[in-house]
C-alpha cells in the first residue's frame, strides 16, 4: 500500500505532527502506525498531566518559546474539541533559606518569558493558598493546569480520521528500507511504501532510527519521573499543583 507520509508512533507527538501536516496539506495520503492496541499507551498516557507554563526555562531559549506557544495551542485545541482541562495554578515552594535565591531566579525567568500575574508569596500568604504546605516562601503561577493527555491524544486521533488519515493499531515496524524515490516500511503484518517517514516512536525512536542509519551513535536513556496523587477523600488537602 502506498502513502505520502507514514508516521511511526501513536503518542501525542506523532498524532499532533500528523494532524498539523494533514491540515496544511489535505491532499496527502497519511498513515499513523502504532504497535500497541490503543493510542497513547506509553509516555502520553502515563504522566502527571500538567499543562506547563514555561517558568523553568531559560528566557529566549527554544524550549521556553515552544513551551509558551504550545501552552496556548493546547488550550485552544482542548476548547475546540471539548477535552476537559483545569487551570488550577501551581505553587512553587522554598522550604529553607538556601532555596530563596532559586525561587527568585524562577520568578525572574517567568516574567522574562512573558508570564503575567505571577505572585510572590510570603510564608503567611503561602498558608492562605495551601494551608498544609510547609515552606518559608513561594510563587503562585496561575498559568499552569492539568489535563488527561490520553484524552487529548484520542481527540487528535478522531480529528485525524475526520481529515481522512488512517491510523493502524497493533502494527509494529520491524524494518525501514530507503530506495531511490520511496521508503519501504515493513511491519509485523504487511509492507507499505511512503515518500516520507516521520519517526515519533518516543523511547523507541533510537531503535527506529537505527533501521535506516548504520552504526547510529544515538541512544535514548529513559528516566522515570515521580509524583504524588492524593486519594479522593484527601483531595481537599490541596488546592493547586505543588512543586518543591
Amino acid at each position: 500500500m502506498n502513502f505520502d507520509v507514514i508516521i511511526v508512533g501513536g503518542g501525542i507527538v506523532g498524532l499532533a505532527t500528523a494532524l498539523q501536516i494533514k491540515k496544511t496539506n489535505p491532499a496527502l495520503r497519511f498513515l499513523v502506525l502504532e504497535k500497541e492496541n490503543e493510542l497513547a499507551k506509553h509516555q502520553t498516557g502515563n504522566n502527571s498531566g500538567v499543562i506547563h507554563s514555561g517558568i523553568y526555562y531559560k528566557p529566549g531559549s527554544l524550549k521556553a518559546t515552544n513551551c509558551i506557544r504550545g501552552y496556548q495551542l493546547l488550550i485552544d485545541f482542548c476548547r475546540e474539541h471539548d477535552v476537559p482541562f483545569e487551570m488550577c495554578g501551581k505553587i512553587i515552594v522554598a522550604t529553607d533559606e538556601s532555596e530563596r535565591p532559586l525561587l527568585q531566579t524562577l520568578f525572574t525567568r517567568g516574567e522574562q518569558n512573558g508570564l503575567t500575574h505571577l505572585k510572590k508569596l510570603a510564608k503567611e500568604e503561602l498558608k492562605e493558598y495551601e494551608p498544609h504546605v510547609a515552606g518559608i516562601e513561594g510563587i503562585f503561577v496561575p498559568q499552569t493546569g492539568i489535563v488527561d493527555y490520553k484524552l487529548v491524544a484520542e481527540a487528535y486521533g478522531k480529528a485525524l480520521q475526520k481529515e481522512q488519515a488512517e491510523i493502524r493499531l497493533n502494527e509494529r515496524v520491524i524494518s525501514l528500507k530507503k530506495e531511490t524515490n520511496k521508503i519501504i516500511v515493513v511491519t509485523d503484518k504487511q509492507s507499505y511504501e511512503a515518500k516520507l517517514v516521520i519517526n515519533c516512536a518516543g523511547l523507541y525512536s533510537d531503535k527506529v532510527a537505527a533501521m535506516t542509519v548504520a552504526n547510529l551513535n544515538v541512544k535514548i536513556i529513559p528516566f522515570r519521573g515521580e509524583y504524588f496523587k492524593l486519594k479522593k477523600e484527601k483531595e481537599y488537602l490541596v488546592k493547586n499543583l505543588i512543586y518543591p
